[in-house]
């Protein structure tokens, strides 16, 4: 069987990572493409560096722009990628530009779509990863779900054929890599106890809410370390915020998987408007804060392990989450084989 993948944001990467180096070691080809969404080197080079990964066979370049154009952009590469290869399935991960741009561009060559991380719903359209989840689910032939929350979204919205709840494949992930993690030694920079924070989605890095979020980290009682995202940092310099930073607030670059795991597992609490970095904190048993209305995790809220908060409310909950008692539950997310649970059923496309 010939499957391609489609890749090109960081968070695609590292979903695909446990997935792709089983589908290499099978007996079937694959052909990795890369989009060009994320281009920084630290947001993505570094990946395919640290997991020993091969190059993707593609980059198609993109690069950053307005939505409709970038996802044009893709369509367009993507299509003629697809029609060069004839592959008998494509694999998309996630949420982003990429994963309905690959969707859409197999879906209308009657190539065969498996979505990975499938039926994830924040019930919030205003999200551009809302709209790309719903379509590319609904035009998808193979939904890999990572829970049963996601699952029953797909049963409200109709969808009941080839629906699998397989895992998550960053729950996968973490055990993989948990050596190469732990023996990563702590920046001198890093204080000995500390809150870890990510802020970069479009709806918080506003002229209005930045600033506001900006000013509760500076009011935590706990430094707070912020692996700095280029979308963030570009509003921060445009506001002259990045030179009038609180000392409570320890900036950094943009850091590789296994360093970003390092810090966060030994932190004391997340703050975060990233998916991701909710999952990631509660299998690590870490109190978060999700800065956002609405979250594609139900699972976390109503395990305990996360809450949600407006701009101004960051160190309310913060406080709240610190001073409670988390049940965590190791079952929530799964297995730690999901990747071979996932290429076991695209092998029955061959029969």
């Amino acid at each position: 069987m010939k499957i391609l993948s489609i890749v090109g944001a960081r968070p695609n990467f590292v979903k695909m990572f446990p997935l792709t180096k089983i589908i290499n070691k099978s007996k079937h080809d694959h052909i990795l493409v890369h989009t060009g969404q994320h281009y920084d080197i630290n947001m993505s080079d570094i990946f395919f560096k640290e997991m020993d990964v091969k190059p993707a066979d593609y980059n198609l370049g993109v690069g950053s722009g307005l939505h409709g154009y970038q996802t044009g952009e893709m369509l367009k590469a993507i299509e003629k990628v697809i029609i060069e290869n004839e592959p008998d399935v494509v694999i998309v991960p996630g949420d982003t530009n990429s994963t309905i741009s690959g969707a859409l561009a197999a879906a209308k060559l009657h190539v065969k779509v498996a979505h990975l991380e499938a039926g994830l719903r924040s019930f919030n359209r205003r999200m551009p990863e809302e709209i790309n989840r719903i379509l590319t689910d609904h035009c998808s032939d193979l939904l890999f779900c990572p829970t049963h929350v996601a699952v029953r979204n797909l049963k409200n919205e109709g969808i009941t054929k080839n629906v699998f709840q397989t895992g998550d494949t960053m729950y996968e992930i973490a055990f993989m890599i948990e050596d190469k993690v732990n023996a990563i030694p702590r920046r001198d920079e890093i204080p000995d106890e500390y809150l870890l924070s990510t802020i970069h989605r479009a709806e918080n890095t506003t002229d209005e809410k930045l600033p506001k979020i900006m000013d509760e980290l500076g009011r935590l009682n706990l430094p707070v370390v912020i692996p700095l995202h280029p979308r963030t940092k570009r509003k921060l310099q445009s506001l002259k915020l990045l030179e009038k930073t609180n000392n409570n607030l320890n900036i950094i670059d943009p850091v590789g998987f296994f360093e970003f795991s390092k810090l966060l597992k030994d932190s004391k609490a997340i703050i975060t408007d990233s998916g991701g970095v909710q999952k990631e904190a509660y299998w690590h048993e870490k109190p978060c804060v999700t800065v956002r209305e609405q979250t594609e995790w139900l699972e976390t809220i109503e395990a305990g392990g996360n809450i949600l908060a407006k701009p101004t409310e960051i160190k309310e909950k913060l406080d709240i989450m610190l001073s409670n008692e988390i049940a965590f539950k190791k079952e929530l997310y799964g297995y730690k084989d999901t990747s071979l649970r996932i290429l076991k059923i695209l092998e029955t496309l061959e029969k």
